[in-house]
């Protein structure tokens, strides 16, 4: 009996949570894709979503800092600020908020495919809570179509 909560339990846990991963080729160098993706500062230009940024400890990006955004998505205003989880230069960004109605993990993965390409991938995974609960399916897609977008700018932006 105890062995079927916890699948319960487990499925509960897949079923609710959202894990939107996307990835797109840079014809840039890793360096120069990872510190450009990788400072908060540049979000608003290459994420459609967010409209601004404000650092709420001092620069630059380390582990424990953290970063407010302000976006729209779906029709809503959100602020939400990001702590710093993981950070290797490079390689790897991981930061999360457990604020607002959908708390989440954003994750940015770098890498070399050769000289002067950038495999990039970028990762949103999270637990809806309350009514966003209920449009758990529609908000992964709508996380993925945004992602897509997204990924899209920053090869343009950087390509250029």
């Amino acid at each position: 009996m105890l062995c079927q909560r916890k699948i319960n339990r487990l499925l509960k846990y897949i079923i609710d949570m959202v894990d939107v991963k996307t990835e797109i080729t840079i014809g840039i160098p890793l360096e120069k894709v990872s510190e450009y993706a990788a400072n908060p500062d540049n979000a608003p230009e290459w994420y459609v979503n967010i409209k601004s940024v404000e650092w709420k400890t001092s620069k630059p990006l380390t582990i424990g800092s953290q970063v407010s955004f302000k976006a729209e998505f779906l029709g809503r205003q959100l602020a939400y600020t990001y702590k710093i989880e993981e950070l290797i230069p490079g390689k790897k960004l991981v930061m999360k908020t457990s604020e607002g109605p959908f708390p989440m993990e954003t994750t940015y993965t770098w890498e070399s495919i050769d000289n002067t390409t950038t495999r990039m991938t970028l990762q949103n995974k999270g637990f809806p809570s309350g009514f966003s609960k209920f449009f758990a399916p529609f908000m992964a897609f709508a996380m993925k179509k945004a992602n897509k977008k997204d990924l899209k700018l920053i090869k343009e932006i950087l390509e250029k």
